[in-house]
């Protein structure tokens, strides 16, 4: 590890994963951690519960398609669902800079509020902070997720050769769109954020039967999240390059500055890997349900480059897609 924090330890990719593995476990020992999840599967008397917590940064906290309430609700909410869990209860901590404008305030509260109704869930308690001005960055916002189990067993252990591998919509769109926010990027056409709630598409998802594992690809994009269900193992993930949906305005904005798609964050997408006698069942339930519309298969799982990523590029060559290095499009969520 570096001799300080630099922005790549917050990337979502080989920096963020070596803090997580050799300072943040080793101090926290306990099963529920080193498994590593989008949330912890947590035993107690009655049904088990699902508890995730998240902190947004983005900048700007308005971005097309949403703002950093909205993001707030579906990230907490999404990480809760992913890991099987059925979303319930929400905490809400502020940390706001003196001198942000009251109006923007109420902005983002209403827009909190908004989310977490269409979710289904309840803000049950939180916390307020103000910092001095000049040292918060407007405005950031930490929530923690409480729900209840719903689909055990969900991991990456229970991955199969031959496993179909699902996305359930364009890739990239959210970090696409916040660097258009930042006026990073002159796009043509519409650029909107992904994000949405998943609770219906993962519910819907799951209704299906043979899901492996859920995961939403959000820092470090489809490929980083690829990785971590592979990484150190037996299995390949491999890709088909020209199934992977990608919107043209995405397509167009990453080649412009030279960015990968498949590293670019989403907010409102999630990948399944599902046995494959229940693949086509998966992919219609997830096209049936709103946000899921643009849903495809866009690989297999096998065993030809133990621990990889590999995609089967368009003319048909093939590269192995690693962990984002470097922090590609910090402070995106």
């Amino acid at each position: 590890m570096e001799e300080t924090i630099t922005l790549d330890y917050g990337s979502g990719g080989l920096r963020t994963a070596e803090l997580i593995d050799r300072l943040l476990v080793p101090a926290f020992q306990n099963d529920a951690l080193a498994a590593l999840g989008d949330g912890a599967v947590l035993e107690n008397s009655g049904a088990p519960l699902v508890f995730s917590t998240d902190s947004f940064v983005v900048t700007p906290w308005r971005f097309p398609g949403g703002d950093i309430g909205k993001l707030c609700v579906c990230g907490t909410v999404n990480d809760v669902c992913m890991a099987g869990g059925a979303p319930r209860y929400l905490s809400l901590s502020l940390v706001i800079e003196e001198g942000f404008p009251l109006r923007d305030l109420e902005e983002i509260v209403a827009s909190i509020a908004r989310e977490a109704k269409r979710a289904g869930v309840s803000v049950v308690t939180g916390d307020t902070k103000v910092v001095e001005r000049g040292k918060g960055d407007g405005i950031y916002i930490n929530t923690s997720g409480v729900g209840f189990l719903r689909a055990p067993g969900l991991s990456r252990d229970a991955i199969r050769p031959g496993d179909a591998v699902l996305l359930s919509g364009s890739a990239g769109c959210h970090g696409a769109a916040v660097l258009m926010a930042r006026g990073e990027l002159p796009c043509e056409g519409e650029l909107l954020s992904d994000c949405r709630p998943l609770h219906e598409l993962s519910e819907a998802v799951l209704a299906a039967g043979g899901v492996r594992i859920l995961r939403d690809p959000t820092r470090g994009g489809v490929a980083t999240t690829l990785n971590e269900f592979v990484e150190g193992g037996a299995l390949t993930i491999e890709l088909d390059e020209e199934a992977i949906p990608v919107d043209p305005p995405v397509a167009a904005a990453c080649d412009l500055l030279g960015l990968d798609p498949l590293y670019s964050a989403c907010e409102g997408r999630l990948l399944a890997v599902v046995d494959p006698a229940r693949a086509e069942a998966a992919l219609a339930a997830l096209r049936r349900t709103e946000g899921g519309e643009g849903a495809a298969i866009i690989g297999r799982v096998t065993k030809t480059r133990p621990g990889c990523v590999v995609l089967r590029t368009a003319l048909g060559g093939a590269r192995i897609l690693g962990k984002l290095t470097g922090a590609q499009l910090p402070r995106i969520c």
